[in-house]
Parts: structure tokens; C-alpha cells; sequence
């Protein structure tokens, strides 16, 4: 499978019922996996930025020698349609950690996707077939189940990424083309950027970095100074497709979130309203509601501009798909929106994310 650069993206605004998304001219992001999965990433602005943090911790040698047996390698394979009608096999390589002592392995969700086997090898050279528990392309992230001895069992403890400080020392370790077990270094080179999901939904505060990350690294884990995960290595952004020292992890509150849900159901559940933003993000200003959805069935209209969710005040697009993911499918909330100058209150129920 080829990774693909696709040509320069319109910048629009999409919240809880597609992606926002955005690329600079002549430049390509690209899945951290031989896949021919395509995202993308945009800046986002934020008051409460956390300032730059000191270098203290532990060396890079010591984090490998505590972290190292619990990363392992992911082999997939899987049937795809080819242009005659037809399918045919292919093939990818990604990275993942050991997450609980139960064989619970997280990675990527587009490591895994459409996978027909998925083999995972640990640090002593030992190769285990693995089953896909759940995956979740809206975070794309995914739980795997080894059947392996607790002997090659070394869990690695996640970290709490809201105490990330760009400037932060990090260490990414992985299987970049193939190649287990090698650990790059670097810093938080920026917070709270916001991926594109494979499902074209955005994964809010990924952490960037400039540690080397490149295809297979995908699914692999960020550490930081202290031996914890803080991040999942999911993309780059590169001209050539390779490692241009600007990589993205996904936050660690988020895999705790989501893997939770994937083990205990198999898939984890999103809020959502249904409405897509128009590219100004100085307001959350409807520019298309989605026919049967929570907005659509509350009276919500093209050009209406949301101010106000579940008693959270609302400036923005950050703003509302903030509200929306701190909430759960089937709550009830209230949105005041301003039409013609007029404010207007509803009440409705969310729903639950598409796939």
C-alpha cells in the first residue's frame, strides 16, 4: 500500500458532523503507517496556552530501559477492492503498547482497519495472533487482545496530558519501517492542535512534536520525562512523506476515555448535535444542519449562530465541539442561538456520532 499526498484542502469548519480541516500548499499529512490513510491537521488558538517547561527527568536511555518491553509491533493484513471489481491482499505495519496485564494492546484505529488478521510481536522477539476488541476512527484508536503469556506482559502507566508544557522533553518509541524498538527523541513543539479522524471528525488537543516519527510509528507511544505515556503517535506533516521533524500524538485523557469504553462495549460512543460551521472560527456560525439529526428536529437554520450550550458560554467552533464532547449521547441540553438579531433557546436531546 502507497501513501498517497493529496492536493491543497479548502479550509472549511465542521462540528460533530464532519472535520475541520486544512493544509498548506505543497505539503502532505500522512498516517505514521504504511497505509493510504489521509488527515489532517490545523493550528488552534487557545487563551490558557500552557507556557514553556523545564527539562528535568529522566534520560532518554533510562526511559527506554522502563518503557522498552512494554511496545510492541503490529502486522496486518487486509482485503481491499481493486479497480477490476475485485479484491486484493494487502498489507501494513504499525506500532503499539502493552495497555493492562489482561493483553490489552492500543494502537491505531487505521493500523487496524479492515483487518482480516493482525499478528503483534513483543520485545523478546515472540509473535502472538491478536483479535481487534474495538476501534474507534472518530479518535483512531483501537484496543487489541493478545493471547500472550503475562511473562511478555509490561504495561505501560499513561500520564495525564493536561500537564503537557510545550518545551516538555519527549521520546517516541516504535517500528518506523519495520525497524522494532527504535526511540527518537525531541520536545512538545506545540498543544492543542486539532487532527482529522479518519472518519473526518477532529481529535481536539493532539500534542505536536519533533521527535522523529515515520511510517510504522503509527500506534506507538509519546513518553515523556517521566516514563508515562502522554500521547499516541498518529501522523506527520512532511513534503516528502517522511519524518520533516513535525509529528502528532494523540493525548492520553483521550486514549484513557476511549479505551475504556472499547473494552467494556467494543465501541465507544460521541455526542453530537449535527450541525457543520461555516471557516470563521470567531464565531459558531451555522452554515448547514444535517437533515434528521438533533439540531434539524430543534429548528436550527443555516445561519444561525450558536452562543450557548448546557449553560456553557459558546465563541466559537473550538468552543462548541468542546461542549459537545464533554457531554454524552442522549443527554438534554440547551442551545441559545441568535437568528435575525433575536435570541432563541431550545432544548433538545443529542445524539450519537455516525460512523
Amino acid at each position: 500500500m502507497q501513501i498517497r499526498r493529496s492536493s491543497l484542502l479548502t479550509l472549511t469548519a465542521a462540528v460533530a458532523a464532519g472535520a475541520l480541516i486544512g493544509a498548506g500548499g505543497g505539503v502532505g499529512t500522512y498516517a505514521a503507517l504504511s497505509g493510504n490513510s489521509k488527515t489532517v491537521v490545523r493550528q488552534v488558538n487557545v487563551g490558557d496556552s500552557q507556557p514553556a517547561a523545564s527539562t528535568s527527568g529522566l534520560s532518554v536511555n533510562s526511559i527506554y530501559k522502563r518503557t522498552n518491553r512494554g511496545v510492541v509491533e503490529v502486522k496486518v493484513n487486509s482485503q481491499a477492492s481493486d479497480p477490476l471489481g475485485g479484491t486484493q491482499s494487502q498489507s501494513a505495519e504499525g506500532s503499539g503498547f502493552v495497555y493492562d496485564t489482561n493483553g490489552h494492546v492500543i494502537t491505531n484505529q487505521h493500523v487496524v482497519d479492515n483487518a482480516t488478521s493482525v499478528r503483534v510481536t513483543f520485545w523478546n522477539g515472540q509473535t502472538y495472533g491478536a483479535t481487534v476488541v474495538g476501534s474507534d476512527p472518530s479518535t483512531d484508536l483501537a484496543v487489541l487482545k493478545v493471547d500472550a503469556p503475562s511473562s511478555v506482559l509490561y504495561p505501560l502507566t499513561l500520564g495525564d496530558s493536561s500537564k503537557v508544557q510545550v518545551g516538555d522533553m519527549v521520546v517516541a518509541i516504535g517500528a518506523p519501517f519495520g525497524l522494532a524498538e527504535t526511540v527518537t527523541a525531541g520536545i512538545v513543539s506545540a498543544l492543542h492542535r486539532e487532527m482529522t479522524s479518519p472518519n473526518q471528525f477532529a481529535i481536539d488537543d493532539s500534542i505536536q512534536t519533533d521527535a522523529a516519527i515515520n511510517h510504522g510509528n503509527s500506534g506507538g507511544p509519546l513518553l515523556d520525562a517521566q516514563a508515562h505515556v502522554i500521547g499516541v503517535n498518529a501522523q506527520i506533516e512532511s513534503d516528502s512523506g517522511g519524518s520533516d521533524g513535525v509529528g502528532f500524538a494523540i493525548p492520553a485523557n483521550t486514549i484513557r476515555s476511549i479505551a475504556s469504553q472499547l473494552i467494556s462495549n467494543g465501541k465507544a460512543q460521541h455526542a453530537f448535535l449535527g450541525v457543520e460551521l461555516g471557516s470563521n472560527n470567531a464565531s459558531a456560525r451555522v452554515a448547514s444542519v444535517r437533515s434528521g439529526t438533533p439540531a434539524a428536529k430543534a429548528g436550527l437554520r443555516t445561519g444561525d449562530v450558536i452562543v450557548s450550550l448546557g449553560g456553557t458560554k459558546i465563541s466559537s467552533a473550538d468552543d462548541l465541539r468542546s461542549a459537545i464532547s464533554s457531554r454524552k449521547p442522549g443527554d438534554r441540553v440547551s442551545v441559545t442561538y441568535v437568528r435575525n438579531g433575536k435570541r432563541h433557546t431550545v432544548t433538545l436531546t443529542l445524539g450519537s456520532r455516525p460512523s
